[in-house]
């Protein structure tokens, strides 16, 4: 399947600068892009790429300037980084290919609801009184628990497990691996020196256009819900607590974590490996570095960084200031001789 580079420009209303008719097969990343391939530049730090690749079309941004000649063709567009996004769902929509219909051995509860245009692959369980919108795709190997639901163009990759109760919007992804529903860590000390446990009675509700990734795990709330909202993407491997809440559009890199009860605003950046204290309240728009520790509310806007955590830019003061430390304490420990060699005279 190929398109040229003036084909693509109209795609996503760009502008073309060079050769309009070479002919685009693939994607590439700029440091390895061949002929054929498509590539962009939406980190300053790649730009020398842009000068060397064999790329034979490069998206960039309508205000860059070359330094140098450029043998590939430029498509000039708002977002390099988004327009790439854009054509790569329209490649991956093209080539594959939608599927429908019940795979067999599966079993589907005759009390479920079963939508049109809906694909359930071998080996799913479909539970009592499940509900199942139109054209949901729930892949092979995918619990989804009594009184579940899975909205409309939702997509449940393979392997993937949604607990009795738990309610899953529109147009999400929910991939392999992912347990939505588990129960929260509750338990209280039974008075013997053991743990007694806490039922864990409510459920998840994921709202619409949700991503979460795979081996992630969303616990179902002690009462109530645990709530992610609408637009919110998680990254594998991530852990959310009972009845916390993630805001609208934030978005969570691999490995991090939320304890129970913790609310968390619309549009945060949690980065890989940071953890949140449980109970605690972040407002909107607040960001937070890889492995960042967050015990307490922060702000909005508050942008953090290291454990426990501190201001991004108080901490970039301290981690400049301690590479001069083995200087001061050289610079001390004369001092400090010196003064004694004083006394003793």
């Amino acid at each position: 399947m190929e398109f040229s580079a003036d084909q693509i420009a109209q795609m996503v209303a760009g502008t073309v600068e060079g050769d309009g008719s070479v002919m685009i097969s693939e994607f590439a990343k700029i440091e390895e892009g061949g002929q054929g391939s498509l590539t962009f530049l939406a980190n300053p730090k790649y730009t020398p790429y842009l000068y060397t690749t064999g790329a034979s079309a490069v998206l960039v941004s309508r205000s860059f300037e070359p330094e140098a000649p450029v043998k590939a063709t430029l498509i000039r567009v708002d977002d390099p980084y988004a327009t790439v996004a854009h054509l790569l769902t329209i490649a991956q929509s093209m080539q594959e290919a939608r599927r429908t219909g019940i795979e067999q051995p599966s079993f589907v509860d005759p009390s479920a609801s079963i939508g049109k245009d809906v694909y359930i692959g071998a080996f799913a369980y479909i539970g009592a009184n499940a509900v199942i919108a139109d054209g949901a795709e729930i892949y092979p190997q995918c619990y989804i628990g009594s009184k579940a639901s899975v909205g409309s163009g939702t997509t449940i990759y393979a392997g993937a497990k949604i607990y009795p109760g738990c309610r899953i919007g529109s147009r999400c992804i929910i991939h392999s691996g992912a347990v939505i529903g588990a129960d929260g860590f509750g338990f209280a000390p039974d008075g013997t020196g053991g743990y007694a446990k806490i039922p864990q009675i409510g459920i998840v509700e994921i709202a619409d256009d949700v991503e979460i990734g795979a081996n992630t795990t969303i616990d179902r709330a002690t009462m109530g819900a645990t709530r992610i909202h609408s637009g919110a993407k998680l990254d594998n491997l991530i852990q959310i607590g009972h009845n916390v809440e993630i805001g609208s559009h934030t978005v969570m890199a691999a490995q991090s974590g939320v304890a129970g009860s913790t609310k968390v605003g619309e549009g945060c950046m949690v980065g890989g490996q940071a953890g949140l204290a449980g109970h605690i309240h972040v407002g909107d728009g607040a960001q937070f570095a890889a492995q960042t520790g967050v015990h307490t509310n922060v702000a909005p806007g508050q942008r953090l960084i290291g454990s426990p955590a501190e201001e991004l830019r108080p901490y970039g003061r301290q981690v400049a200031a301690m590479k001069h430390l083995p200087d001061l304490m050289r610079a001390v420990g004369r001092i400090e001789r010196e003064l004694a060699r004083q006394k003793k005279q």
